[in-house]
């Protein structure tokens, strides 16, 4: 597949001034990208997947997801580096399905990045209550009749679109900053709860709890160790050198995720019992509690480095999703005015208007439930994608 200009992908004269983004991403950008959306997986919502699916099952569906994810990232980079369109999805499925075709993997992206938002920062809101709580002794007040994870989570998402729209470079420094210090922390807890490691955890009677039905339901809990590394697609306008840069990036990050997802999901479940570790929000500082005396500094410890990677992926994810709505109004698929860039050459209202879809969507506090509509969206999106790169081998090899 040859690559192309953008210029025929997005009708509305996109070149000119006031449409083009700044190239100034290098491979380890994208890395922190493609990482930091997707390592709050690693702090919640994979846990869930345990009561639909018992350990074994819930492996068997990391496996799976894992194996979908490998193959799909190196189709999508292959996209990717044809077609470097802010747009991602988007300008895949224009360019070979048509409008239509654009339109739907458009707003499949964009549901799954407006919904992933309102999931993470309600597990930022979670962290920061147990902080408060264990760490200093606080119980944090109601606001306005929200929950504190509730006002939290509105907070966090305010502040993070604040921090965006003063420039790429400044949100990208800053992802880059907090998602090694994710990595780091997750580390840390590996090497705290290993030597607490028993095999037997592992094990059930039946080996599948909840059967073949429970492996396919645990499915979108264990695409959180993966869901939204195709974000990292939405900055190749802004790659420096796109064709030899993403698949550095991807290839990097995809193999830094499986080795995070494989460590955290198995010393989990080895050192507590499944039972109770599908049913908490915190996993990490929940299963540091388990295997540490009682007050252990180390516990409040894994909970305030948690934020890091939880905040990476917040502020990943709305690179992401700003960059979708900016492409589908640039191409008139939404109001041209999403289009337009601020002095920062950032699209301010591509950041602000979705961003409000998510705070609404802060309000029901059903973490869980969110996390599966964000998965859905994702589904869709992969589905559209790798018909677009079918169809494209043929028509443009």
């Amino acid at each position: 597949m040859s690559a192309q200009t953008t210029g025929s992908l997005h009708p509305g004269s996109p070149d000119k001034e006031d449409y083009a983004l700044k190239p100034m991403l290098k491979p380890i950008h994208l890395w922190a990208i493609g990482v930091g959306m997707v390592i709050s997986g690693d702090h919640f919502g994979w846990n869930f997947g345990l009561a639909q699916a018992g350990p074994l099952g819930f492996f068997l569906a990391v496996g799976l997801m894992t194996i979908l994810y490998i193959t799909f990232i190196f189709s999508y980079t292959e996209l990717t580096t044809a077609i470097p369109n802010s747009g991602g999805p988007y300008a895949y499925a224009r360019r070979a399905l048509g409008p239509t075709g654009g339109f739907v993997a458009g707003f499949c992206t964009l549901v799954e990045f407006v919904f992933a938002p309102p999931a993470i920062a309600l597990a930022v809101g979670a962290y920061l209550n147990f902080i408060a709580a264990k760490v200093f002794g606080i119980t944090l007040p109601g606001l306005l009749g929200l929950a504190p994870p509730v006002w939290i989570a509105l907070l966090a998402i305010v502040g993070f679109i604040a921090l965006n729209l003063r420039g790429l470079k400044e949100a990208v420094a800053f992802e880059l900053g907090v998602t090694i210090l994710a990595i780091i922390e997750l580390l840390l807890f590996c090497a705290i709860c290993l030597p607490k490691f028993q095999f037997s955890n592992l094990v059930t009677t039946p080996a599948l709890p909840g059967g073949f039905q429970g492996v396919f339901a645990a499915l979108p809990f264990a695409m959180w160790f993966y869901l939204a590394i195709e974000g990292m697609a939405m900055s190749a306008e802004e790659t420096a050198n796109p064709k030899r840069d993403i698949p550095l990036g991807y290839i990097s990050a995809l193999a830094t995720l499986i080795i995070l997802a494989t460590l955290i999901s198995v010393i989990s479940v080895g050192v507590m019992p499944w039972q109770e570790l599908a049913k908490v929000t915190m996993p990490l500082p929940v299963v540091a509690e388990a295997v540490l005396p009682a007050g252990h500094f180390m516990i409040g410890t894994i909970a305030v480095l948690s934020i890091f990677g939880l905040v990476a992926s917040l502020n990943g994810i709305i690179i992401g999703y700003s960059r979708q709505t900016f492409a589908l109004a640039r191409a008139r698929y939404l109001p041209h005015a999403l289009a337009k860039l601020n002095a920062n050459k950032v699209p301010q209202n591509a950041l602000i208007i979705p961003g409000l879809f998510s705070l609404v969507a802060c309000f029901t506090g059903y973490t869980d439930q969110i996390i599966t509509i964000a998965g859905m969206g994702a589904i869709g999106l992969y589905i559209v994608s790798m018909i677009s790169l079918f169809v494209l081998r043929r028509r443009e090899p």
